[in-house]
């Protein structure tokens, strides 16, 4: 008896660990400072996707899209946009450079395109086209700098938010603010990441 009461006790406890865990992942519960590098889409919002035709979640980008290639910026598809969204926005950038980087620039990431106040009506950006208004990247231009990661295989971050209010800014604005402003209005965002590594010759 003692052993079936014991027994009882056992599961229930991983019952109730089990609905915690479960409860504690649940996409309700992410505070803006979850929407990291470290989530993909699918965990934020089952619906808001972004997607290229291009190359698979976590897959390898092609070189054309990239600095030993054409560097023209990648096609992109948008589906699910929540409503209440007025905007959108689209910044990409590299989060595993080499501390030296980091260092010497001062920066945690390497941003390569920042572009604000695409439509909400948007559902497919072509390669090498511009949709909205354009940010500065790392360099301080108003381009798309394809992926051109200088040791090793880099993982690059397109993160889309749908936000209920444009952005407006004074002077041509870095990614991160524009970040900060979307993340203030965002309803929804949807996350695709790629990877890259320079060709060997």
């Amino acid at each position: 008896m003692r052993q079936a009461f014991a027994l009882l006790g056992f599961m229930t406890l991983m019952v109730t660990v089990g609905a915690f865990i479960a409860f504690s992942r649940s996409p309700k519960n992410l505070t803006m400072s979850d929407v990291s590098h470290n989530y993909q889409a699918s965990e934020y919002s089952m619906k808001f996707t972004l997607i290229s035709p291009a190359f698979i979640e976590g897959g390898l980008i092609p070189s054309r899209y990239t600095c030993d290639g054409e560097n023209i910026s990648v096609p992109l598809h948008i589906e699910g946009v929540p409503e209440g969204t007025k905007a959108l926005v689209l910044v990409m950038d590299d989060p595993d450079i080499p501390d030296s980087v980091k260092q010497s620039l001062g920066v945690e990431t390497v941003d390569h395109y920042v572009v604000y106040n695409i439509p909400p009506e948007t559902v497919d950006i072509d390669e090498g086209k511009v949709v909205g208004v354009r940010g500065k990247n790392v360099r301080g231009d108003v381009t798309y700098t394809g992926p051109c990661p200088p040791d090793k295989e880099h993982r690059y971050f397109f993160r889309l938010y749908a936000v209920n209010d444009m952005l407006s800014f004074e002077t041509t604005p870095t990614l991160h603010e524009v970040e900060e402003v979307a993340k203030r209005t965002m309803v929804g965002v949807a996350i695709l990441m790629g990877r890259y590594e320079r060709i060997k010759n």
